[in-house]
């Protein structure tokens, strides 16, 4: 089953984190029931606020870096737990924004995590929260309902991230079905009819040769030819229509056939190697037919715990390098891998998947 991508996602609670340090920091400093008053802000607190901001900024950072949007998400929730106990013990009040720090924690992770982490996590936030007051002044009933409040909030946040994730399944699984029936109806009434003429077109071929008629049967023959290649350009830019793909470019001239140099050292499960080949295969057909490319060298490496592949051809390039070849791109997010694309001269495809072991 595919992953889930969570990386826009990732990226905006993380920005929201920094948001929110920022806003803390101010309420606490302009809060006048603190013990110095309003426009102050004391030295603990700081450097409480002052190192979750920090801690934000680094989050977002790295979440940049395709690299770290596997590792960050559970090493990022932990530490909203920690800072939201920190932010408790330093500003506990009736006015103290640890409310909102645990609250955050326990959204970050209903966003992303399920019902079963979301549960998790809140009692993880009541827990801290509770501790937290009984070292301070002791537990009062005030601080029970907070509590009973805190968990009441984490309950219904992750019912409600639940119920929205179910939802939005339901809503692709529609789009699919729409999408399936249309595409359905466009190959019957088009492309089958199609494949019916030419079958048509071949029996009549069958008989002229019977009846040694030649001639007929050249001119059929290049008819059939010219018919399918309309029909091959057609479904063609269809496909890349699905896909969201731009037309594709013609060459100046046709590239029969290509040198090529391949070096490959790979150890993988055997469907991970079976896209490796049909990416490198790809290019490779993208080098002959649309970029006119005389050379083509393709390296395959694993690198620590992730397959690289470097793809460079003395071609026409790309227009746009921000857009390499949508098939390419697609078979390399279903593996959860990224696609790098540089074309100045000679066009470098570079190509990460990563290798799981198990």
């Amino acid at each position: 089953m595919k992953k889930l991508d969570f990386t826009d996602l990732d990226r905006d609670i993380a920005l929201a984190r920094i948001i929110l340090s920022v806003v803390a920091m101010v309420s606490v400093y302009i809060d006048p029931t603190t013990a110095g008053g309003m426009f102050h802000l004391d030295s603990l607190a700081l450097a409480v606020l002052a190192g979750h901001l920090v801690f934000s900024a680094t989050i977002y950072v790295l979440l940049l870096s395709s690299r770290a949007v596997r590792t960050v998400p559970p090493i990022s929730a932990a530490f909203d737990l920690f800072f939201a106990t920190a932010v408790a013990f330093v500003t506990e009040g009736q006015t103290s924004p640890s409310y909102v720090f645990f609250v955050f924690a326990i959204i970050a992770v209903a966003m992303r995590g399920g019902l079963r982490a979301t549960i998790a996590m809140t009692a993880s936030c009541v827990g801290a929260y509770l501790a937290v007051t009984a070292l301070s002044n002791g537990i009062l009933v005030v601080h029970v309902m907070r509590a009973v409040y805190l968990a009441m909030a984490g309950s219904l946040g992750g019912y409600l991230g639940h119920q929205r994730a179910m939802f939005e399944r339901r809503v692709h699984e529609l789009e699919a079905r729409a999408d399936r029936e249309s595409i359905a109806r466009s190959l019957h009434d088009g492309y089958v009819q199609s494949l019916a003429g030419i079958c048509l077109r071949l029996q009549s071929c069958k008989e002229l040769l019977a009846s040694n008629r030649s001639n007929e049967v050249q001119s059929e023959i290049e008819g059939l030819r010219a018919g399918v290649q309309r029909e091959y350009d057609t479904v063609r830019t269809y496909l890349r229509a699905l896909a969201g793909a731009a037309p594709p470019r013609a060459s100046s001239r046709d590239t029969s056939d290509i040198r090529v140099r391949l070096e490959a050292q790979l150890e993988a499960r055997g469907t991970i190697v079976e896209e490796v080949l049909n990416i490198m295969l790809e290019a490779l057909r993208n080098a002959r037919r649309h970029a006119a490319a005389d050379r083509i060298e393709m390296d395959v490496r694993v690198v620590d715990d992730s397959i690289a592949i470097s793809i460079r051809d003395d071609g026409i390039g790309f227009p746009d390098s921000t857009h390499p070849p949508w098939t390419i791109v697609s078979r390399v997010a279903e593996l959860g891998g990224r696609v790098n694309l540089s074309s100045n001269g000679t066009t470098h495809l570079e190509v990460e998947i990563p290798n799981p072991d198990d």
